[in-house]
C-alpha cells in the first residue's frame, strides 16, 4: 500500500521559513516523480515544484522561483520543500504526489498525501 505521509508546515511572519516533508512508503522513488501543490481557500490546486529521483531539472512555479526549494533523500524515501521568504499569498494547504513523470496538473497524480497548512502573516 502506498502512503505518502506529511510533516512541517505551520504558521509564520512573512520573511519567515518553513520546511515541508513528505515521506513514501510502499513506492521506490527511483520509479516516480513527487509533486508539491497548494490549494488556498476558495481557488483551485496549483502546481509549485517537482523533483525526480536523478534531482535532475527540478521544476517551480515562477511565484516562487528563488524562494522555494525541492530536494529528495533517496535513502530516506523523503522528499523536502525548504520554503524561505514566505509571503502571505504563499498561505495555502501544500500537498505533495507522485506519480511516474512530471507534470503539472494534479489530476494526472496518482498518490498524494494528506495537506499540510502553510499560514504566512503580515
Amino acid at each position: 500500500q502506498v502512503q505518502l505521509v506529511q510533516s512541517g508546515g505551520g504558521s509564520v511572519q512573512a520573511g519567515g521559513s518553513l520546511r515541508l516533508s513528505c515521506a513514501a512508503s510502499g513506492l521506490a522513488f527511483s520509479n516516480y516523480a513527487v509533486a508539491w501543490f497548494r490549494q488556498a481557500p476558495g481557488k483551485e490546486k496549483q502546481f509549485v515544484s517537482a523533483i525526480t529521483w536523478s534531482r535532475s531539472n527540478p521544476l517551480y512555479v515562477d511565484s516562487v522561483k528563488g524562494r522555494f526549494t525541492v530536494s529528495i533523500d533517496n535513502a530516506k524515501n523523503t522528499v523536502y520543500l525548504q520554503m524561505n521568504s514566505l509571503k502571505p499569498e504563499d498561505t495555502a494547504v501544500y500537498y505533495c504526489a507522485a506519480r511516474r513523470g512530471v507534470v503539472a496538473d494534479s489530476t494526472l497524480y496518482d498518490y498524494w498525501g494528506q495537506g499540510t497548512q502553510v499560514t504566512v502573516s503580515s
